[in-house]
């Protein structure tokens, strides 16, 4: 198994518990992988209908790809007099499968589904929609540029034409607007 990119789509979630006694609900998720996390940004809507539309990148190593099983998503809500939150609940998405079929075909991509949102006390209310992808073979560039093909494949290409014709045209500039000598041509 292959280190590589996974990459989840945080799209919305319907029906799940208003813990708000006051005011508008405002969500967030914590999305755990692993030992990484993320956090979305405050959600548009009611809890009826909440959206996200986030999309965040976990950087897994060939360890991690063995070990990581599933993806924990709390849902939690800003509380409007009280510094702390409240929990609302949290969705657990396997990803075993996931990685095992990404890393024989190199990409697989899944479009967002509904996962129960689970509660304190291990009843279901409402649901999270999420989509994953997964990219294996990739390693992150040591600089954080961001991906890099360890087989050199067709976006390698394309970035390393990109930076030669930006050299091409930034060594060019200082010659533009202005007549050459013959012996000038020789350099360019």
């Amino acid at each position: 198994m292959k280190g590589g990119i996974l990459e989840v789509f945080l799209e919305s979630a319907k029906g799940i518990r208003h813990t708000n006694l006051i005011g508008k609900p405002k969500y967030y998720v914590i999305i755990e992988c692993g030992i990484q996390q993320h956090k979305s940004k405050s959600s548009k809507g009611d809890h009826h209908n909440v959206s996200w539309n986030e999309k965040f990148t976990f950087e897994l190593s060939v360890s991690e790809c063995h070990k990581l099983t599933h993806l924990r998503l709390r849902i939690m809500d800003t509380e409007l007099f009280a510094n702390n939150t409240g929990f609302v609940g949290e969705a657990k998405v396997y990803v075993e499968e996931i990685l095992d079929e990404g890393n024989e075909t190199g990409f697989i991509e899944l479009t967002p589904k509904p996962y129960n949102v689970v509660l304190d006390d291990e009843t279901y209310k409402g649901e999270v929609k999420i989509g994953l992808k997964f990219i294996s073979n990739t390693v992150i560039n040591e600089r954080g540029r961001g991906l890099a093909d360890m087989e050199g494949g067709i976006d390698d290409t394309v970035w390393k034409k990109l930076v030669d014709f930006c050299k091409m045209t930034w060594l060019s500039l200082p010659v533009l607007g202005r007549k050459l000598n013959p012996d000038e041509y020789k350099r360019i």
